[in-house]
């Protein structure tokens, strides 16, 4: 594992824990965690990439050693993308960073990109299991307007993958669960189901019960219309094929949202896609950063390549 440092950026009422890896004097790439997770989740992806960018991370707000606002709308996107734009400006404030989300931290990616707070900040973005809420509210409409059988079925595969969703809008059903045993037994539930090793941060408890509110303060965002949701960043999504919580279809249509896109798949579940195939995932961020900054397209991603829609 690479060495970093850490630093406290602040932001809107909250202090933010970052930490850097590598040379800051080269190209700055930021990885955005997901719930229930800290920055401590990337660091597998952070110790490939520090060889060639300098890398960021941070606990977002709610979790690990960052502020815990008590109010629900004090996790809102807005709110969010505020402290994205804060550790951006503090880690890198000449030069457009190239951002990286999984999860949650695709999530608010996604609204960062597609929102006012970060134009001109974000060179690149990918996405890992993280739906942007306004594109994925827009992907069921659109099924549900033409429930032809194909349709039924995609929509079938995602509502399956969405149970814990209502643990996050149902007020005190995701906390109850919490505390009636879900902080033990999910480490062990994750790593059955997708065959990999959980190691629960410190703070897990914490985190776990505190991040129930990014999905009460922006569940409402999924009845706004996707196709207001455009970004010029350029975005590439990564989709695993195994992943038990958001499936690989809903992100086959993103080519109406943004001008450049790349897809591509791997065959891994939810958090296996940043731990065993963290490698992979790396050398796919280091492929886009480096054809953003102005190397040729390398092969791989060329065919990754996805041809825009007109809105």
């Amino acid at each position: 594992m690479s060495d970093f440092s850490r630093s406290t950026v602040k932001s809107e009422g909250a202090e933010l824990a970052v930490r850097e890896f590598g040379d800051r004097d080269r190209v700055t790439v930021v990885l955005l965690h997901g719930y229930p997770d800290t920055q401590a989740v990337w660091e597998p992806v952070a110790g490939i990439l520090a060889g060639e960018f300098h890398v960021v991370t941070y606990d977002v707000r709610g979790a690990g050693d960052s502020t815990r606002p008590r109010r629900t709308g004090s996790y809102a996107m807005e709110k969010l993308s505020g402290d994205l734009r804060a550790v951006v400006d503090a880690v890198s404030p000449g030069r457009a960073v190239h951002l990286v989300g999984h999860d949650w931290g695709s999530v608010q990616g996604w609204g960062a990109v597609t929102g006012a707070r970060l134009t001109g900040r974000v060179a690149s973005f990918t996405s890992i299991s993280g739906p942007c809420i306004e594109h994925f509210g827009q992907w069921v409409r659109d099924r549900l307007r033409r429930p032809t059988p194909r349709n039924l079925k995609q929509l079938s595969g995602q509502f399956a993958r969405s149970w814990y969703l209502m643990g996050g809008l149902i007020p005190g059903v995701g906390q109850l669960v919490w505390r009636l045993g879900g902080v033990r037994l999910f480490p062990v539930l994750i790593g059955r189901l997708e065959g990999i090793e959980r190691k629960p941060a410190p703070t897990f408890r914490r985190d776990a019960l505190d991040g129930m509110k990014l999905y009460k303060a922006n569940g409402l965002r999924f009845l706004r219309p996707g196709r207001s949701a455009r970004t010029d960043v350029p975005v590439q999504v990564i989709a695993p094929t195994k992943d038990l919580f958001v499936s690989p279809e809903q992100s086959k249509d993103l080519n109406r949202y943004t001008e450049r896109l790349w897809r591509r798949e791997i065959p891994a579940g939810h958090w296996g896609s940043i731990g065993a195939q963290g490698p992979a995932v790396a050398v796919a961020v280091s492929e886009l950063v480096h054809h953003i900054e102005g190397r040729a397209q390398p092969e791989a991603l060329e065919h990754a390549a996805v041809a825009a829609l007109t809105p």
